[in-house]
């Protein structure tokens, strides 16, 4: 039977893992039950009576998906330490990115009038060619339905270890100064920190040079950003932190939004943001 384009939108997206040494170093799941143990596995580690419980699946059914993404690295358990027959699951490689069935109409911001209005014609002196080059790239991934946020998110960590150093300063009033003063001078937007409480840092952008002008989602998008602040905040706070962007041009926001508050484990040392 002839798959329609309505049942193709309605299938998961098809993840990409990396397993390295482990295996044959990229793994692609299309299965949906598999998909769906990833996705659960991907908020928390489970136990195997857990997966069985919240698919709504067999326990025979769940053993042989469960067998097939360990055999393929995706997926490791270890047991419980107070009941040494139970085994708890969790992905033990990388996930890479994602594809979907492609958008049936092309986004106004991948067309050739919409590039030229809003980055060719900006600059009268020159074309803006980092802002260009990034958004057809990014634009045209989204359009084909392939997502890969986790290998922005990647590059932006090593980008924000790369550049610590030289931002750094004991003061953190300081340290948020040379971090706005580095995002204005890159042409990487206008960015705003704030300690909006005793264990949370805000940050505000504005002008986003990685997701201003791409299309309205739905969803954040600024996995480049978020691996860089994440990588600069853990180094200057010396704990680690989670980021999370709340608001997004994306999302029709009209500005970036980045919450920072200590990772799991970290709360005892909260007062360091200050």
């Amino acid at each position: 039977m002839k798959t329609t384009s309505a049942e193709v939108k309605k299938q998961k997206p098809i993840k990409f893992y990396s397993t390295g040494s482990r295996g044959t170093g990229l793994n692609i799941v299309k299965s949906p039950v598999k998909l769906t143990i990833l996705s659960m596995l991907g908020e928390s580690e489970m136990e195997f009576d857990e997966i069985v419980k919240n698919t709504g699946k067999s326990k025979s059914t769940i053993s042989v998906h469960l067998k097939a993404l360990r055999n393929d690295g995706v997926v490791s358990f270890k047991f419980n330490p107070d009941d040494q027959r139970k085994k708890i699951f969790y992905i033990s490689s990388r996930f890479l990115g994602e594809i979907e069935a492609p958008e049936s109409v092309e986004y106004e911001e991948r067309k050739i009038d919409f590039i030229i209005d809003n980055i060719v014609n900006t600059n009268k002196d020159s074309v803006e060619f980092s802002r260009l080059l990034f958004h057809t790239v990014r634009s045209t991934l989204i359009q084909e339905g392939l997502c890969i946020d986790p290998i922005l998110y990647e590059a932006g960590l090593r980008i924000g270890e790369s550049i610590f150093d030289k931002l750094y300063a004991d003061d953190v009033e300081v340290f948020a100064k040379n971090v706005a003063n580095f995002w204005l001078e890159h042409g990487l937007g206008t960015i705003k920190v704030d300690l909006i409480s005793d264990d949370k840092i805000g940050i505000t952008s504005t002008d986003c040079f990685e997701c201003g002008l791409l299309p309205k989602t739905g969803k954040p998008a600024c996995y480049l950003d978020l691996g860089i602040i994440e990588a600069l905040m853990t180094n200057f706070l010396k704990i680690d932190v989670i980021v999370t962007e709340t608001r997004c041009f994306t999302m029709g926001d009209n500005h970036c939004y980045f919450e920072i508050e200590p990772a799991s484990g970290n709360q005892e040392e909260v007062e360091s943001f200050d």
